[in-house]
């Protein structure tokens, strides 16, 4: 049952991670090209709000890039005491992954503060297109919830001796 759980969970975080970050790179390449084409061409245009949106972009894609470094083995971690002394191997990895954990909590809780301070403050906008700033903000639990179940469904991995649940039958 639980195999069937964490390849579902493990197939729909990686969807939500690849499109997700495609649409908003992709959304943030758009706007900042058209904004230096309008400067070039025109001399006097400019979209005075492509630096806001490439700057959320970069907000959101270094924490959902969290998740998907996750999947990949991708986080930093100790690596050179393992290839030196292979027996600290697991417990090394078992100490990163529990750090993860912790750091996951944090931001859930933390994350679900500051969203709901932003949420209960009318005037906190972004600058020019006047977004509310807790719809920025409420990413930090979400990802903080999918980085814990994303660190736990690697631990299991990790225990059972494969790289990929995926390829679990």
């Amino acid at each position: 049952m639980f195999i069937k759980t964490f390849k579902s969970i493990d197939r729909i975080f990686l969807h939500i991670e690849e499109w997700s970050l495609f649409l908003t790179v992709s959304l943030a390449l758009c706007t900042a090209m058209a904004n230096v084409i309008l400067r070039k061409v025109t001399n006097d245009v400019s979209l005075y709000w492509s630096d806001e949106v490439v700057r959320k972009v970069i907000f959101f894609s270094t924490y959902i890039g969290c998740v998907a470094a996750i999947r990949n083995r991708s986080l930093i971690r100790i690596d050179a005491l393992p290839q030196m002394l292979p027996i600290l191997k697991r417990p090394l990895t078992l100490f990163s992954h529990l750090a993860v954990l912790i750091f996951s909590l944090m931001m859930v809780y933390l994350g679900a503060q500051m969203t709901f301070m932003m949420f209960q403050d009318e005037y906190a906008r972004t600058a020019t297109l006047q977004i509310p700033e807790y719809i920025f903000y409420a990413v930090l639990p979400v990802m903080g919830v999918m980085m814990f179940l994303r660190t736990l469904i690697v631990m299991r991995e990790d225990w059972i001796g494969i790289k990929d649940i995926t390829r679990e039958q």
